[in-house]
């Protein structure tokens, strides 16, 4: 028995959806080395020594000092970063951040770390904000940029 259009129709879609849950599922590209708790940003900037560059790879900059690059997740805000990126010295140290919402849904920080690698970056870190911006940065009350 041949399968119908409908039946050929269901499986691409199911497939499609499947495909896309595993993309949207990448594994994490940093290690536990590579993640800055807030406070030590925070205390960074308080104290105004060493302030390394800092990212903001998502939806807005709100940590003073950060340079908005746009969402790492679409091809403007990628190509933004990579522009950015390439007026550093690539053993500068750099924090990225986003915010938006938990790592493991995160649609910008892989691209970024991605991007970061590809372009040998040594001495990055990703901010750990493992639930969003507000609930790890805003709610603890560490600076943010006034508007």
């Amino acid at each position: 028995m041949k399968p119908s259009y409908i039946q050929n129709a269901l499986l691409f879609t199911f497939s499609f959806i499947f495909a896309g849950n595993i993309l949207a599922q990448k594994p994490q590209n940093w290690t536990d080395k590579q993640l800055m708790e807030p406070s030590v940003l925070a205390k960074t900037l308080s104290e105004q020594k060493n302030v390394p560059l800092i990212v903001s790879v998502g939806p807005g900059a709100l940590i003073p000092n950060s340079i908005d690059a746009g969402m790492a997740s679409t091809p403007e805000g990628l190509e933004k970063l990579k522009t950015e990126l390439k007026k550093i010295n690539k053993n500068q140290e750099l924090v990225i951040y986003c915010g938006c919402c938990p790592f493991e849904h995160c649609p910008n920080v892989r691209p970024a770390i991605e991007l970061l690698q590809q372009m040998n970056f040594t001495n990055y870190y990703l901010l750990n904000l493992s639930h969003n911006i507000k609930i790890d940065w805003i709610n603890k009350g560490y600076p943010v940029k006034k508007l």
